[in-house]
């Protein structure tokens, strides 16, 4: 009877457990356990849409909710034009800041937009980014997250 039980609804139960599994993946009902201390956000896109509804919530709620000890946004490229033009994107940027995300900008797009003096006004630190990027993909204790 027990083999017959365990042949007939075992895979009904893993089903079960790996649907469960997965189903929790998608909620927030806990913070994750992370192998890496840090993060370093690359937002590169110039879309607000990807800013306001992907890059920004996960970048907050990674440094809020503790899943990282380090959060660095790094801001390169299209995402600095629409940062110096808009004013809800540098009051999110803002946010972050206060929540204790560090904010970095890529001095050479700034300079090549002509927008140096409005990102620091922000009080991000414009600098070149290429050799910190690389430190952040090559380092095991960083995790790197591009938008």
């Amino acid at each position: 009877m027990t083999h017959y039980f365990t042949s007939r609804f075992l895979p009904f139960i893993v089903a079960l457990f790996v649907f469960h599994g997965t189903a929790s993946c998608l909620q927030a009902e806990e913070s994750p356990a992370a192998s890496s201390e840090n993060l370093a956000v690359l937002w590169t896109s110039g879309d607000p849409e990807v800013a306001h509804r992907v890059a920004f919530l996960y970048t907050l709620t990674a440094k809020k909710e503790e899943w990282f000890k380090g959060v660095t946004l790094i801001v390169w490229g299209p995402s600095q034009r629409l940062l110096a033009a808009d004013k809800e994107i540098q009051a999110y940027v803002k946010k972050m800041q206060e929540a204790g995300v560090v904010v970095e900008a890529c001095v050479n797009c700034a300079e090549a937009y002509g927008i140096t003096e409005e990102i620091k006004a922000l009080g991000i630190e414009v600098k070149p980014m290429g050799v910190p990027l690389t430190r952040f993909l090559k380092d095991p204790e960083w995790e790197t997250l591009s938008f």
